[in-house]
């Protein structure tokens, strides 16, 4: 691995003598790069952003860059990407703020794709993908293996379940539940149901699928959502994959999509 001779890199970044930096990379102050790493020709990579080992950096690249926060006051802050995370062209991730607990981070084995926008003190969890033209608005938290497709925009404070599947162009203002699909273009439009194909794929039993499937039916009507939850916890009292779908919606403060 090399540092290519136009790269620019300030004397306080720490670059592994096993990564690699390519031609007319930007590299800001108290930046690391670990093992593997390779940073290719023209990233910007701002000040205190730490990047994981074997992580890949595709051209005009922008992380760590001063959060898009009118509360921002030029506080110092962080962007952390962990292990084999790849980051494709034209991708924006900025550091966090002072309100956000101060931190970025962007889990292992993550692929953020071409154009998305990661803004300030998201928390993005291990092998997510975040599709071209997604945008993530602040304080967005997304769950371990979720999916975000294309040109879909997430509000700020929103959360995404673990193995949740986002659709295409679906704007989202409350939260997605864990294991679950949803798509739309407006609240009153979203349809939300199992994400029963993703969920085999990444090795969920029958048994689990089935208790997904059953509380999902409970969840989608217009019941109260305490009788409801109640009703749940009741029916699938052993099931470690509902547990988590009622602890979701019990720590919600956005209210969560049935």
């Amino acid at each position: 691995m090399a540092i290519h001779p136009t790269a620019v890199i300030d004397p306080t970044a720490e670059i592994d003598p096993a990564a690699a930096v390519g031609p007319y990379a930007l590299i800001g102050p108290r930046v690391r790069v670990g093992a593997g790493t390779e940073v290719m020709g023209h990233v910007f990579i701002d000040k205190d952003t730490e990047i994981g080992e074997r992580c890949r950096i595709f051209p005009f690249a922008s992380l760590g860059a001063d959060p898009q926060d009118m509360k921002y006051a030029g506080e110092r802050s962080r962007l952390v990407l962990g292990d084999g995370v790849v980051v494709r062209e034209s991708a924006t991730v900025h550091r966090g703020t002072a309100g956000g607990g101060g931190v970025t981070r962007v889990g292992d084995g993550t692929l953020v794709m071409a154009t998305v926008h990661v803004a300030h003190d998201c928390q993005i969890g291990r092998n997510v993908i975040l599709s071209s033209y997604a945008v993530l608005a602040g304080h967005v938290q997304v769950g371990d293996r979720a999916i975000v497709s294309g040109s879909s925009a997430v509000h700020q404070f929103c959360r995404l379940g673990a193995h949740s599947f986002l659709g295409g162009m679906t704007g989202v203002t409350k939260d997605v539940p864990p294991y679950m699909i949803a798509a739309g273009v407006r609240d009153k439009d979203m349809v939300v149901a199992p994400n029963a194909v993703g969920l085999r794929r990444s090795g969920f039993s029958r048994e689990a699928l089935d208790a997904i499937t059953g509380a999902h039916r409970l969840l989608h009507n217009r019941s109260p959502l305490a009788d409801v939850l109640a009703e749940v916890e009741e029916r699938f009292p052993d099931s470690p994959e509902v547990k988590v779908m009622l602890d979701f919606y019990r720590s919600s403060e956005r209210g969560v999509y049935r």
